[in-house]
């Protein structure tokens, strides 16, 4: 018998575990949510981007951060990141989020589109 011989079981067992951990790592992408808001409806996602638009309105705060993919709007009650500034943000995925009597005030995508709700947002160097 040959001990220098990897069970195929166990060969096969070690690669599935390899590729579900590096699916996992995944960055998750403006797109990859566009694509199927209600996959990610009320989930918790951190996506990277440059900031675009920033806004500031009555105590809220809204910004839009573009990746290599797209673009989307953040809504934020803990202030708003500059206008270029690199951020990670995590939040929950809201689709046709209600902006109230602001709403009017702000681009068309924002007021019947998918938003994410802001838990917190970091800056990047």
């Amino acid at each position: 018998m040959n001990r220098n011989r990897t069970n195929p079981t166990i060969r096969s067992l070690a690669i599935a575990v390899c590729v579900l951990t590096l699916a996992a790592c995944a960055t998750m992408t403006v797109n990859r949510v566009l694509e199927d808001p209600s996959r990610y409806r009320n989930r918790e996602v951190t996506l990277s981007g440059e900031v675009r638009d920033s806004f500031s309105l009555m105590n809220r705060g809204l910004y839009r951060i573009e990746d290599r993919t797209g673009s989307m709007w953040v809504v934020s009650d803990r202030g708003v990141p500059r206008r270029g500034a690199r951020v990670t943000v995590t939040g929950v995925v809201r689709e046709g989020f209600n902006l109230g009597p602001i709403a009017s005030q702000l681009p068309r995508d924002v007021r019947s589109g998918v938003v994410l709700v802001e838990r917190n947002h970091r800056v990047r160097d």
